[in-house]
């Protein structure tokens, strides 16, 4: 097996592996800083950030240094490749590399966005003099407002590394950002009337190393030292990107991508970005509800759950055919997995359904050519399917039901007053009902309607339950894909909403706490398709597909 040496510590390596010394490095927990190398990118080489010494190792077992530093980001490693990063001639290049990088960089770090998560601030103090000796004025530019809708160019702050650029131009393939200029008066810029709105500008925002770049929608809302963050799975489309969730005292403030190859690599498309305000809508549905004299009244949950249980109960004794349950392919397998056994155990009989799976276009691929036609390899795709959890869902409902069901076919039972009691499950922030479907739901003994906000159907509901965003449960969502990654939860819902889970479990009379891990077991065992559960799923989750 291939060896190299990184500060005289042995690394092997598999022959087909393509290392080069930043990542060699990282094997063994020791950090080559840099700015512009992203391993989703190509390389440039420009920071000179990464600069080390190389060498290589001689069939007598001498080893040949090369004279200069190289960057390390553009250097190789193969057998006998001797790398050394911590040298005085490397740490005299790191500080004056980061000294030219600060010449002109203003001291906006206590208003700046990036502040507490800056490679410029963490590397000037691992790696950096301390001081400056600049005795001139500062070379100030002009801010860019007008980058993108979403994003905006703090220019003084910007350090030349070119990731912005290079993803416009390899990841999303629109190329609308550009370097103008040379020397001193270089800079990052769009063509007039051209700004950066393609549908994953918003990670131009994550990639820039500094604060030069900057989300609009962020802008000024939180110091970053000030958030907590939660790893989750963006519900908005069926491509399932790991992100991080941010939030402070029960708010959220952004989402961000979080790094999974088994996923979506290292990005996230801005609909998942910025789509996420329902969350905290006024409109949210946040306490329990039961009609009464054709008004709603509100109700306490421990009254709601019994009076919920009662007459499912009571329907499935004198109806057992009649009771029907339509699932949401926005519930996670645990919730999804507790409703239909409790369904099944009370009435045998029931009709299982899958909601409303919502489907917009088709699936939009990246990056673009000129024309703005999908080009290969593809790198990034939006999927058509805008919800997070159809195959997860689905997978549970055929287990207890081969015949699945839709919310037509329950619609249409109840118009034919074939049914005694349903229990529907949305989610969907953009709706899963209309108003002319939800008339039929009057013709039913007893409707539960579970959802964040209000619709047509918990208009016409018996018993209105607030459940949970995705930021507010813990869970398993599937993706297209067959990869089963976790939700947590990282708020409190307004009000008194509660974790559909939580919902659940305390109106199938489970004891305990509702703990999805917990769930998860149960599911493996019991269905075969989902026996991967049984694992820890970890950070980057595990794939069902193979089961």
């Amino acid at each position: 097996m291939p060896t190299a040496f990184v500060n005289n510590q042995p690394i092997e390596f598999d022959a087909e592996e393509r290392l080069n010394c930043i990542q060699a490095a990282k094997r063994i927990g020791f950090e080559i800083p840099h700015y512009c190398w992203h391993p989703e990118l190509s390389v440039v080489a420009s920071c000179r950030m990464c600069l080390v010494e190389v060498g290589d190792t001689k069939p007598d077992g001498t080893i040949a240094m090369q004279p200069k530093l190289v960057p390390g980001c553009q250097t190789p490693v193969k057998d006998g490749t001797v790398v050394i990063a911590d040298s005085d001639k490397v740490k005299a290049a790191q500080k004056a590399t980061l000294e030219y990088l600060l010449l002109n960089h203003p001291l906006d770090c206590p208003t700046c966005d990036q502040a507490g998560e800056c490679f410029l601030q963490d590397y000037s103090f691992d790696y950096g003099r301390g001081y400056s000796r600049l005795q001139e004025p500062k070379n100030i530019k002009a801010d860019k407002d007008h980058i993108g809708d979403q994003i905006t160019l703090f220019t003084d702050r910007c350090i030349m590394c070119s990731r912005c650029v290079r993803f416009t131009r390899e990841i999303s393939g629109t190329a609308e950002l550009h370097v103008v200029g040379r020397g001193s008066h270089e800079e990052i810029d769009v063509f007039p009337g051209m700004p950066c709105n393609n549908k994953l500008a918003g990670n131009v925002v994550d990639l820039c190393p500094v604060g030069a770049l900057c989300s609009k929608d962020f802008l000024y809302k939180q110091p970053v030292w000030w958030l907590k963050t939660a790893d989750s799975f963006c519900p908005h489309c069926s491509t399932g990107c790991s992100v991080h969730v941010d939030q402070n005292e029960d708010r959220v403030y952004r989402l961000t991508p979080r790094s999974n190859p088994q996923a979506q690599g290292d990005f996230m498309c801005d609909e998942g970005r910025f789509g996420w305000k329902y969350i905290h809508s006024e409109d949210r549905l946040s306490y329990p509800q039961q009609q009464s004299e054709g008004k709603p009244a509100g109700l306490r949950w421990e009254q709601a759950l019994p009076a919920v249980r009662t007459a499912f109960t009571t329907a499935a004794q004198e109806s057992p055919a009649g009771v029907a349950a339509v699932f949401s392919p926005w519930m996670t397998v645990e919730e999804a997995y507790l409703l239909a056994k409790w369904i099944k155990e009370i009435a045998p009989q029931a009709t299982l359904a899958l909601g409303p799976v919502r489907v917009v276009g088709e699936d939009d691929t990246y990056p673009k050519d000129v024309r703005g036609n999908p080009a290969t390899p593809v790198k990034f795709t939006i999927r058509a399917e805008k919800c997070p959890n159809r195959r997860g869902v689905e997978t549970v409902l055929r287990h207890f039901d081969a015949n699945t069901a839709t919310l037509g076919d329950v619609l249409g039972r109840a118009s034919a007053g074939e049914l005694s009691a349903a229990y529907l499950v949305g989610g969907d922030p953009a709706g899963w009902i209309e108003e002319s479907q939800a008339e039929a739901l009057g013709k039913i003994g007893t409707t539960v309607v579970q959802d964040i906000l209000p619709s047509p159907a918990s208009a016409n509901a018996t018993f209105v339950l607030p459940g949970g965003s995705f930021a507010e449960r813990d869970g398993t969502f599937v993706n297209h894909a067959g990869l089963a990654q976790e939700i947590h939860r990282s708020i409190r819902g307004p009000g008194e909403p509660r974790p559909d889970g939580r919902i659940l479990w305390e109106l199938t009379e489970r004891k305990g706490l509702f703990r999805a891990a917990t769930i998860r077991q149960e599911i493996a065992e019991a269905i075969p398709a989902l026996a991967p559960l049984a694992n820890e799923l970890g950070a980057l989750g595990v794939n069902t597909a193979e089961s």
